[in-house]
């Protein structure tokens, strides 16, 4: 007989040959990270046209959806142009800024946690 069967008759002499109990391991949970909204801010300065571009070169979107984000700025002052994690966020941030003082735009490019 094995040690495991000795063990199990043990157990079975000591009346627990009903215990169906399962041991099992937890697993951490991991946290999602923290979400970050890129917005751009209007300001009197900086073309329509600009904030297209950049909207098509940085955040992806095709010009109709680039037209209709800048005209969202230019109306309300502000808009989420992307949601991203914190690293990819802050790129786009500094790729935007850095684009529109080389073409010497006054264009600002934020980001806050969602």
């Amino acid at each position: 007989m094995t040690d495991w069967q000795m063990h199990k008759l043990s157990d079975d002499d000591q009346g627990n040959e009903g215990d169906t109990s399962v041991v099992t391991k937890t697993k951490p949970k991991t946290a999602r990270p923290p979400m970050y909204k890129v917005m751009l801010l209007n300001d009197d300065y900086t073309p329509m046209e600009f904030v297209v571009h950049v909207l098509e070169r940085f955040f992806g979107l095709n010009h109709a959806q680039s037209f209709e984000l800048m005209l969202t700025v230019h109306k309300k002052g502000l808009a989420v142009v992307g949601v991203f994690s914190h690293e990819v966020a802050e790129t786009k941030v500094a790729q935007v800024m850095d684009f529109a003082r080389r073409h010497q735009h006054p264009l600002q490019c934020t980001m806050e946690k969602e």
